[in-house]
């Protein structure tokens, strides 16, 4: 009977999520699969028998994920939270859990195709779970974030860091120049990019005069 608060819990979370909060039916099943994960665990190496002994929470965070999570936040509108699944896909890509973060924004823009920022996400988690590589489906992603929000410095911007991992500089380079003169007059995203593109251009010219 001790397991019945467990289960009923995540039961309840589930139908809030699919009914109450309208998660899409295509991220029905990477949600129920988290919620199992988590009850797996429950019973794995939980004792409800015994007698609880609080202590201090540490979350098992992917340092470079939360950067790029941060990143990408900011390059949209910081003042406003971002849509609920896009917010718990970013709560998979900080634990490294990329293939499930894909999956519920997969779901994202197959409901909403407009979603940039969706659109940004699943190219970053899809660099990731590639450990690193530049896949078809990846840059298709940033291609459909450009198409979402024409003039967006988010899409250019990852894309490009993707071609750098890749050992693609002057294609990065190439991209961010574009996105520059493509830029909309007055953007306020446009000197902190041209900064970096100098960067990146002096590092490839002090790479090609070793």
């Amino acid at each position: 009977m001790s397991w019945l608060p467990a289960i009923a819990l995540a039961g309840a979370l589930f139908l809030i999520a699919a009914f109450a909060l309208r998660l899409p039916r295509g991220g029905w099943a990477a949600f129920g699969a988290a919620l199992l994960f988590g009850l797996a665990g429950y019973a794995f190496q939980a004792n409800p028998d015994v007698p609880a002994a609080p202590k201090a929470a540490v979350p098992e965070v992917n340092e470079t994920s939360a950067a790029m999570i941060e990143a990408r936040r900011a390059m949209f509108d910081s003042t406003m939270q971002a849509s609920d699944f896009v917010l718990v896909s970013d709560g998979f890509a900080r634990r490294g859990q990329y293939a499930d973060a894909a999956q519920m924004l997969r779901s994202v823009v197959r409901e909403n195709p407009g979603h940039a920022e969706a659109w940004v996400a699943l190219g970053n988690a899809l660099v990731e779970h590639a450990d690193g590589n530049l896949t078809r489906a990846a840059v298709y992603a940033y291609a459909r974030a450009e198409q979402a929000a024409p003039g967006h410095p988010a899409a250019p911007y990852f894309h490009g860091l993707a071609l750098l991992r890749a050992g693609r500089p002057r294609e990065a380079s190439a991209l961010w120049a574009q996105a520059i003169a493509e830029a909309p007059a007055g953007a306020e995203w446009v000197e902190p990019m041209e900064q970096r593109l100098e960067k990146l251009e002096a590092l490839i010219a002090a790479a090609e005069e070793r």
